[in-house]
């Protein structure tokens, strides 16, 4: 499947600005290729840009984009371990990667625990939005038995995400609303359109919105 996946460029584009008027909004996305935007030709038309751009009608929104294609919840702790703080708000985006390297539920759970201590401790987050990990046996491009084989393993992992998630009051266990339809995936089968990235941005947005008060 790796021989034979078409491989998307990361979308260029900014990783990091401040947009908008109201109340000041300091943002962390963070995650791997979903986050980073793969699947559109511009930040703009992804996850950062369409968030951002509704979040700023309501906040001066300062953003920071800190993602990369491949990474795992491992890799993304490891990143962010020295970078500055503090945020408002995190998004990520992360449980792909740890599906397809055969992570244990209980292995991801534990790493995941010690990014939410990560973000929620020396970068001070009041609210973490952690995107659910999503079915991977509803990606087109992985053919039988694999996709069945892998959504088993995305499933797993994202109940013990669940579970684990209840130990800290900051956190959401965020699931996108995005219909079952073909053009809610990119061209490689594999990662959002850009239809898909502005039904994530805009379920994100309403949580924050929601939860202005506590941020």
């Amino acid at each position: 499947m790796r021989r034979k996946a078409q491989l998307l460029d990361e979308p260029a584009g900014p990783r990091a600005g401040r947009v908008g008027s109201g109340p000041a909004l300091r943002l962390l996305i963070a995650g791997d290729s979903a986050a980073a935007g793969v699947g559109v030709d511009c930040q703009d038309l992804a996850l950062s840009g369409q968030l951002v751009s509704r979040l700023a009608q309501a906040f001066t929104v300062d953003w920071r984009l800190e993602a990369t294609t491949g990474h795992t919840t491992r890799d993304t702790l490891a990143r962010l371990g020295a970078l500055p703080g503090p945020f408002d708000v995190v998004v990520t985006s992360l449980g792909v990667n740890d599906t397809t390297r055969a992570t244990s539920a209980r292995q991801f759970a534990a790493r995941q625990a010690a990014l939410m201590e990560l973000l929620t401790g020396p970068l001070a987050a009041r609210l973490v939005l952690v995107t659910s990990v999503p079915d991977m046996a509803l990606f087109p491009a992985l053919p039988q038995p694999l996709s069945w084989v892998l959504g088993q393993q995305s499933q797993r992992l994202d109940r013990s995400l669940a579970t684990m998630l209840d130990r800290f009051p900051q956190a959401v266990h965020h699931r996108p609303q995005i219909p079952l339809d073909p053009a809610m995936a990119a061209r490689d089968g594999y990662h959002p359109s850009a239809l898909a990235y502005a039904h994530w941005a805009e379920g994100l947005a309403r949580v924050i919105e929601g939860q202005a008060r506590r941020i």
